[in-house]
């Protein structure tokens, strides 16, 4: 209501079972994949998401969503391998996953097979830090592998009730060891591509969008080693500007 923002909608139903299908996933994935066309059809979702996990769903239950994704032609994206090596990526990979989140616990074929098919790791370092987490994400086989490293708050107020983007840059380089530079793309360009946007936003070029935040700092390792700071100067959607003054050349 007050800014032009862009959104894109993920249904991420099979994230957890409800209390009320308690003993019964299988009943509530029938569910989910039923209700995909309605929410379609309302214009709700650009992407389907699933929680591949020993405490959420198994493998054959996410494949039944992502097949009824496939049918509506929508692309697909996991969380996998968060608490252990329960082939998520590679699950992912085999549906041509847009992205895959946490991945802790991935292994190193998981990796190959998100790089063979361009599936963006997305790392959380939110909930790896509220959660107390001690294994780091494969960060150097991501790296060798030429998968693109992304970031996201995974805000949800069980295990990452993490509101700041920037935070998360700091936690990133901190905790994940990624350079700002790394970190940077992470929440631009890499980001974008996340959510299949890349031909569009994420990078600044001539014929792109013109979506620009100005910052007032000289590098983004500012920005990254900054804790609660918000430096933000001005901020264009489409070329306009929708917060700012000329205090600073655009």
């Amino acid at each position: 209501r007050d800014l032009p923002l862009t959104v894109r909608t993920t249904c991420l139903a099979a994230h957890a079972v409800p209390p009320a299908f308690s003993g019964r996933p299988d009943d509530y994935i029938d569910d989910v994949c039923a209700w995909l066309p309605r929410l379609q059809a309302a214009g709700l979702v650009d992407a389907v998401d699933a929680y591949c996990e020993s405490i959420a769903f198994t493998v054959a239950q996410v494949e039944r969503v992502f097949l009824a994704a496939r049918a509506l032609g929508l692309p697909v994206k996991l969380h996998a391998d968060q608490i252990s090596d329960f082939g998520g990526a590679s699950l992912g990979a085999r549906y041509n996953a847009q992205s895959c989140d946490h991945l802790e616990h991935t292994s190193v074929a998981g990796v190959q097979a998100m790089a063979g098919v361009g599936s963006v790791a997305v790392l959380l370092p939110g909930a790896f830090y509220f959660l107390r987490e001690t294994r780091l994400p494969p960060i150097a086989a991501l790296r060798e592998a030429g998968v693109l490293i992304a970031l996201a708050s995974d805000h949800n107020p069980g295990t990452s009730p993490i509101l700041s983007p920037l935070l998360i840059l700091n936690m990133a380089c901190t905790l994940f060891l990624l350079t700002p530079e790394e970190a940077w793309r992470g929440i631009t360009a890499n980001a974008a591509a996340a959510l299949g946007l890349e031909r569009d936003l994420g990078t600044i070029a001539t014929g792109l969008s013109a979506d620009l935040a100005v910052w007032d700092a000289d590098h983004p390792r500012d920005l990254a080693y900054t804790i609660g700071g918000h430096p933000l100067r001005r901020l264009f959607k489409a070329g306009t500007e929708v917060i700012g003054g000329n205090s600073v050349a655009a």
